[in-house]
């Protein structure tokens, strides 16, 4: 076996490789007569057929198999030998040789992990948020739970905030329609901002049966860029008015939410501890957040474009199966779309690696259990779940890699300077 190593451009390398062709040749024979064995052709009962006419027909695979096999099993031997680690899978070529050579040549073109080279974390500031849950975050809440369980009955008096209004509109653009410019039965509750704020304006006060005829303009932020500062006129029919009801915060609301007994105290209890959950896991994810991009800020190192590849063909895959679970139409999406994210989401793979290999950091059963759990409880039968997580090892491997990424985390975080910001819970949310 050849084993001269060139180094190309940056990660890529190119190794020659030989197979012996009696090596070869001896073993498709040897395949080609284990199959005669079981194999059925029309004419021969099984195990009578010519090793000739099997070999016309089931040779070339054979072929391609057994020398697949060989390559690899080269190509391994020479990785050890190298100490190289590979990144991505080989790519192998054939080099010409003659027809009386012994030998049959490849190169393998491939690439190979990086050294990172990790940045110093001590003058690094990170901002922790530190939430103390107010009785007031609680009431909001439930108020967004009444929100969620409201019905509607029909009024006969002019909208208001709050109020579903049902309409049918038409807008044209200097008399000319336009996409989207035309809808019969549509619906929006006002004061929810799903339309254009002068749209949803305009709407206030009308009664079922009314028409209404107005302008809007569209914002700078509008989603059609073709449309964007254009004064578009439309003419609206309203079919009905409903106004909000929503249940109060009772027994039966309290049973409707899962508490067997209707205990409101009880309610409000289990609510605390969701929301103390969310606030747990909000502040994990700010801290992770800052992290990674110090991590990105901080170290330096190449990424091999086959790694970056496979992670586009990855998240473009993900994206497709994401639209046709929600029923969207699916369009071919250029690789460049997703490349900036791959690339980010290489370097963090490589970073992360290298921080727990050089630093020798775990993930403990105890905080393999404790994200479990977290995540279990979340569910209706948290027990259940749990056993779910246990049950898999691919699914343990998952929550494996979380917890060895907590740990990078933590580690950081102690060699930077952690500042305790407080922090509502509003603002943790992102809703203020």
């Amino acid at each position: 076996m050849q084993s001269n190593l060139e180094v190309l451009d940056g990660l890529s390398r190119r190794l020659d490789i030989s197979v012996p062709k009696a090596q070869l040749e001896t073993e498709v024979q040897n395949r080609l007569k284990k199959l005669s064995r079981t194999v059925k052709m029309d004419g021969f009962r099984p195990g009578k057929a010519p090793i000739s006419t099997i070999a016309r027909q089931y040779a070339p695979g054979v072929r391609q198999d057994v020398l697949s096999e060989a390559l690899q099993s080269q190509f391994g031997q020479a990785m050890q030998s190298h100490q190289l680690r590979i990144a991505g899978y080989p790519r192998f070529e054939p080099k010409a040789v003659g027809d009386e050579a012994a030998e049959l040549v490849f190169s393998a073109h491939f690439e190979v992990y990086p050294e990172v080279s990790l940045g110093v974390y001590s003058e690094e500031k990170i901002r922790k948020p530190v939430v103390s849950l107010e009785d007031a975050d609680i009431d909001k809440t439930l108020e967004v739970l009444q929100k969620q369980r409201r019905t509607f009955k029909s009024v006969t008096r002019g909208a208001a905030a709050g109020d579903l209004v049902k309409f049918d509109f038409r807008g044209t653009i200097q008399g000319q329609p336009f996409p989207g410019s035309e809808g019969r039965d549509a619906n929006a509750v006002i004061g929810e901002g799903r339309l254009l704020k002068t749209f949803e304006e305009s709407l206030i006060g009308l009664k079922a049966g009314d028409d209404k005829a107005f302008d809007v303009a569209f914002p700078d932020d509008y989603p059609a860029s073709d449309l964007v500062g254009k004064v578009a006129q439309f003419e609206v029919h309203v079919n009905e008015v409903q106004e909000a009801e929503v249940p109060k915060v009772d027994s039966d609301f309290a049973r409707a939410l899962g508490v067997e007994d209707g205990d409101v105290t009880k309610l409000k209890a289990e609510v605390r501890v969701n929301l103390e959950r969310e606030i747990r896991q909000r502040t994990k994810m700010r801290l992770r957040d800052q992290v990674m991009d110090i991590l990105l800020r901080k170290s330096t190192l190449q990424l091999p474009q086959s790694l970056i590849d496979t992670e586009i063909e990855r998240l473009r895959q993900s994206t497709t199966a994401g639209m046709q679970a929600k029923g969207v139409q699916t369009i071919n999406l250029n690789a460049d779309m997703f490349k900036a994210e791959a690339e980010r989401r290489v370097s963090l793979g490589l970073i992360l690696a290298e921080i727990v290999q050089k630093h020798q950091l775990t993930a403990t059963p105890a905080q393999i259990r404790g994200i479990i759990e977290e995540q279990a409880q979340s569910y209706e039968t948290p027990d259940e779940v749990m056993q779910w997580y246990y049950q898999s090892p691919e699914r343990m491997r998952e929550v494996e890699s979380l917890a060895l990424e907590e740990s990078v985390v933590a580690w950081v975080a102690g060699q930077a300077q952690v500042e305790d910001i407080p922090t509502t819970f509003e603002e943790l949310m992102g809703r203020s």
